[in-house]
């Protein structure tokens, strides 16, 4: 995979220089039964789609638009965390809020990437899923904040007053990282290839304009959050594509 990344790279403008960014992210998503999300969990779409810039944007209108900061997000792993034994307290089903039911022990560093970004699998093959509205929850899949299954290199993130959910999106410029070199080459192809689609939604305070984070998949090593693929881009450019 590291190589077909630094092929694309070639063909890809954007790109940095090409390592060893370490192993990719998982990008199967189980396959479970859908079921529908509790009503709590449901954040109805706006009536009409929001454009990049906030605005309304007409049916199948094509959008290029620079200046776009890119988070990630991951599906912690709790065989690769420790910490003490922390017991977490929620919802052992899915059409429930703020439960207060024993969903197990887990290390306490595994429960607290499972707060930072939503998703953890437990040694049990099961999902420990967190959400600022409902609290944790046991499931048989991460899921986003409207109770869908994330899909790596698919799902992503934002403001609904910046990108209505269901808005699809290609990443046509990685822009640059925090101390303004060119992100990591294979990361980069990786990002740009992906065909993204808005179905989940910042925690309140953490989004903003012209901010989108995106689902990558499970973390595959320890240091998972020092690895090249665990990147802040900025000055990105997207194209959106409200039919795409």
């Amino acid at each position: 995979m590291r190589a077909i990344g630094g092929v694309l790279c070639l063909l890809l403008a954007g790109c940095g220089p090409a390592g060893d960014p370490g192993p990719v992210p998982t990008l199967i998503a189980p396959t479970v039964p859908f079921r529908m999300p509790a009503p709590s969990r449901v954040v109805p779409a706006p009536a009409t789609p929001a454009g990049p810039s906030g605005l309304p944007a007409p049916s199948g209108a094509v959008t290029t638009s620079t200046g776009w900061e890119i988070t990630v997000y991951y599906t912690a792993v709790e065989d690769l965390h420790g910490g003490d034994p922390t017991t977490v307290r929620g919802c052992l089903r899915l059409d429930c809020a703020h439960g207060h039911d024993d969903l197990g022990s887990y290390p306490s560093d595994f429960v607290a990437a499972v707060e930072a970004e939503g998703t953890g699998r437990t040694g049990s093959g099961r999902y420990l899923n967190w959400s600022y509205d409902v609290g944790f929850w046991l499931d048989s899949a991460p899921r986003d904040t409207a109770g869908r299954a994330l899909r790596p290199f698919v799902s992503a993130a934002a403001d609904p007053g910046v990108l209505a959910r269901g808005t699809r999106f290609r990443i046509a410029g990685c822009g640059r990282v925090d101390d303004g070199s060119l992100p990591d080459a294979t990361v980069c192809a990786a990002l740009r290839t992906a065909k993204w689609q808005v179905t989940d939604e910042f925690t309140p305070g953490l989004g903003g304009r012209r901010h989108i984070d995106a689902y990558l998949g499970e973390e595959t090593g320890g240091d998972f959050t020092e690895s090249a693929w665990y990147v802040t881009l900025r000055d990105a450019t997207l194209r959106v594509d409200q039919e795409a």
